[in-house]
């Protein structure tokens, strides 16, 4: 599923169980009407969209965010769990970080569905109009860094099954495939999608990216039985990663994504739906994905995830499949880019700043493959930086729900600075930077939550 036109499903119903919403949205026929994004988002991020743009359902929305839960990036990451942690507690550190990150994840979802503001607005609705412009700036700075890492990912990802096909490898051709992915994003920035190609990727492309991972499941598990799950089970971690070191980093991955849920949600037509569907599709994106990279990097040892997807039987195709998916990574990450901006270039199109923003994500791309070779090592430190940011910010928003929904409904004015959403996010950040550098062991995300979110519950809130 292509988030250029996401989807409008024609009689979607938010009460229809789970096989009859996902799976139907996934492997039938996707009997969907065709709307950009960009269309979709005539009204201002900083307002409530009014009753008759919420059009989203179950399906829609559970469909969508399972495609953005899936990705190598996330392989990458559950590959990073072996072999710091054993088998056994790298999967119940995925089973609890993945809970955990995702109902997170549905929380901030429904209050985007009950207020109706982007994720822009209801940052800037609890910190205050003046001060909610800063982390409104490094949202979208980290949009812009997610957005390289897929440019990267696709990249690694082609020049891979190239070489595999033909044997060509040249550092020309990875500079080249870098900016054939940044124009393909920018070109998706500006909405000119094709009907043919919306049609094929919503209706075609997540059915085989889903049947790629049942492939590269079933390869996978059926290798691993053949060691001997006992052989399995029964490794010891090195000790270098710490139980809730490794909760942190599942948990990391949802996180990432907490200031683009609302840009989605407000469309959804129920809060009941936005919620279900943000979690159901997501918790089983972030298990599948960071379980199959554990697997992966146990059967095909490898410092590149990569390498050890082709060396897997029918791993080519699936690997493929798997890559172009990641379009809709890249595109969801810039276009909710773009509507942050609105507050700090609303002088400019929506269309405009997405092309801006995907020009800056090349840019990075291009800077960030010439300092380093190993994708994997910039992404951990990368999710480790915006957990750092963004789960004590999120502790603040969950702490003002009730505020932020009742501020968008009754069209309460924002004070320009709000100083105890201020307090508690510092609180709850220099916490999780304390723990994860003197106290590794303990966890940081969980903690850093708890206290910004009893922090900013205590301290009193300003009216405008």
């Amino acid at each position: 599923m292509n988030l250029t036109e996401v989807i409008l499903a024609q009689g979607s119903n938010d009460g229809m169980p789970l096989y009859d919403g996902f799976a139907a949205q996934a492997f039938l026929s996707f009997d969907l009407m065709e709307i950009d994004m960009a269309d979709v988002q005539i009204s201002n991020s900083q307002t409530p969209i009014p009753s008759s743009e919420r059009v989203f359902g179950f399906r829609d929305q559970s469909a969508l965010w399972f495609s953005l839960g899936v990705g190598l990036l996330v392989m990458q990451a559950g590959a990073s769990l072996l072999p710091g942690l054993s088998p056994q507690e790298a999967f119940w550190a995925i089973l609890l970080g993945s809970v955990i990150g995702s109902g997170v994840l549905a929380v901030v979802a429904r209050l985007g569905q009950e207020s109706g503001l982007s994720s822009g607005g209801i940052i800037t609705t609890a910190f205050g109009s003046e001060l909610g412009q800063i982390p409104v700036l490094a949202n979208v700075v980290q949009l812009v860094g997610w957005a390289a890492f897929e440019i990267i990912i696709m990249r690694d990802g082609s020049l891979a099954v190239i070489k595999q096909s033909t044997g060509i490898d040249t550092p020309m051709m990875s500079i080249g495939l870098t900016l054939v992915w940044g124009g393909i994003l920018m070109v998706l920035m500006t909405g000119s999608m094709t009907s043919l190609v919306r049609r094929f990727l919503s209706r075609i492309g997540l059915p085989l990216v889903i049947a790629s991972l049942l492939w590269l499941s079933y390869v996978f598990v059926t290798a691993t039985s053949a060691k001997g799950w006992g052989a399995f089970w029964s490794q010891t971690g090195t000790g270098d990663t710490g139980f809730w070191g490794g909760v942190d980093l599942v948990i990391a991955m949802p996180v990432s994504w907490l200031p683009l849920v609302a840009d989605y949600s407000r469309f959804g037509r129920s809060k009941e739906g936005a919620t279900n569907s943000t979690f159901i599709g997501y918790v089983i994106a972030n298990i599948w994905c960071y379980a199959l990279g554990a697997l992966i990097v146990f059967n095909q040892p490898s410092d590149d995830l990569v390498t050890g997807l082709l060396l897997a039987q029918g791993g080519l195709i699936a690997l493929t499949l798997i890559v172009l998916d990641e379009l809709d990574n890249g595109y969801g990450d810039l276009h909710s880019g773009a509507v942050s901006t609105e507050s700090l270039l609303g002088g400019f199109s929506l269309k405009t700043r997405g092309i801006v923003l995907s020009a800056l994500a090349l840019l990075l791309a291009l800077i960030l493959s010439a300092l380093s070779e190993s994708t994997s090592q910039l992404v951990t430190q990368f999710l480790t930086i915006l957990s750092s940011i963004f789960v004590p910010l999120f502790g603040v928003i969950l702490a003002r729900y009730v505020a932020i929904r009742h501020a968008a409904v009754h069209a309460v004015a924002t004070p320009t600075i709000e100083a105890g959403a201020l307090i508690a996010w510092a609180v709850g950040f220099v916490l999780y930077q304390v723990a994860a550098n003197l106290y590794p062991d303990w966890g940081s995300a969980l903690p850093s939550l708890i206290i910004s979110f009893a922090v900013a519950k205590i301290l009193p809130q300003r009216s405008a």
